[in-house]
């Protein structure tokens, strides 16, 4: 099978992804936290170093800024949910949105009374930061924004858009599903107030892995509340953190395979992996733009972009291409909406939805190539 899903998540994934889940499964799977035995600190001290890893790795202040979820969209939920909101607050987006972060905030303008301003991509389909400005009103309280789209895969200009909250005294979410783990993120350096990412996408965890990591205490709200394995004796969740955010037993095998995934990012170089992609997806595209009936998305201007295309072909519903890829090529890509409902309204691609291929770490030029030969050839049949 040759991979081209890995916005959706990575695959294979590292060997040491795999050992580090088995033996936190087999040599130390105790509740971290919940005990002074060997086996319990020992499950501790995997995930204070999974912390401590994550917080140099994005510049969060203190491991204690890093708080573990079963994946990014729960991580959103605890940043949007969780903030204290009043009633006329108003929040601006994106059309770019994955549904974690449409959802939470339309149920938002439900229960909190919220308002919610959705950005439209200019032209070359990007987000602008004049667009982002006009947005803005006297009531606006966060910026809530994909740090790169699942769809197109067009970036944010993250640190001119940072300059602006931070001149407005806005809260910046960022959901940097599609880009930790490719492109550098610094939170001090970038402005992000929150910083939401998936495990299991390019940083090459498991899946069940999500993180949120934040800046400065914006009085969140506990989304769930529960045993933290201290202060057993109070009613209330713990003030502290990260226990404050974390009730429940802990996702040990997850959280040591996501570690040794970084661990894996942190060898191969970010910059490496950037290069690596980038190089795929312009040979992918300087070939495929030359097939008639195939129409690309996104932006032109390649730096702009992650490694993310979403195509059509005349005639072909996306299912049944990916499903004659599959089938006939053993070739894996993802057709459809991608959970992003508004930004296939924005490209007018929702009743057919989009094939959408992405490339990985360890993908190679002869495995593009033969996507390539393989989308001729169903080019030439229909």
């Amino acid at each position: 099978m040759i991979y081209f899903d890995h916005a959706a998540s990575s695959y294979p994934k590292p060997d040491s992804v795999a050992h580090a889940m088995h033996e936190a499964v087999s040599s130390y799977s105790a509740n971290p936290g919940r005990g002074g035995h060997k086996l319990a600190e020992r499950a501790r001290s995997v995930i204070n170093e999974a912390r401590k890893t994550i917080a140099s790795f994005f510049n969060a202040p203190s491991s204690k800024h890093v708080w573990f979820y079963q994946n990014a969209t729960m991580a959103l939920n605890q940043a949007l949910l969780g903030f204290p909101f009043e009633e006329g607050d108003h929040v601006v987006a994106t059309k770019f949105e994955h549904n974690s972060i449409i959802r939470p905030l339309e149920r938002l303008v439900i229960e909190k009374k919220i308002t919610v301003t959705y950005v439209e991509p200019n032209v070359d389909g990007v987000i602008s930061v004049d667009a982002m400005k006009k947005a803005i009103t006297n009531k606006t309280r966060m910026f809530a924004i994909s740090h790169a789209s699942n769809v197109t895969g067009a970036i944010v200009p993250l640190r001119e858009i940072s300059l602006l909250t931070k001149e407005k005294q806005i809260m910046l979410l960022l959901d940097a599903s599609q880009t930790a783990g490719t492109i550098s993120i610094d939170i001090d350096r970038d402005g992000i107030d929150l910083l939401a990412l998936a495990g299991h996408k390019s940083l090459l965890g498991p899946q069940g892995t999500g993180v949120l990591v934040t800046k400065g205490d914006f009085d969140l709200r506990p989304l769930i509340v529960g045993g933290t394995g201290g202060a057993s004796e109070s009613p209330f969740q713990p003030l502290q953190w990260p226990e404050r955010y974390e009730a429940g037993t802990m996702n040990t095998p997850g959280i040591a395979g996501l570690l040794a995934g970084i661990k894996e990012v942190e060898a191969l170089g970010l910059n490496h992996i950037w290069q690596h992609e980038q190089a795929l997806m312009r040979l992918f595209i300087s070939e495929v733009q030359e097939i008639e009936n195939i129409k690309m998305f996104g932006p032109s201007d390649l730096t702009n972009r992650v490694a993310v295309i979403s195509l059509s072909m005349n005639n072909l519903d996306s299912h049944e291409l990916a499903v004659i890829l599959d089938e006939h090529y053993d070739i894996a890509v993802r057709a459809g909406l991608h959970c992003a409902p508004k930004a296939h309204e924005t490209l007018e691609t929702s009743e057919k939805g989009l094939v959408r291929v992405s490339f990985g770490p360890y993908n190679t030029k002869k495995e593009v190539e033969r996507l390539i030969e393989a989308l001729k050839e169903i080019s030439l049949a229909f």
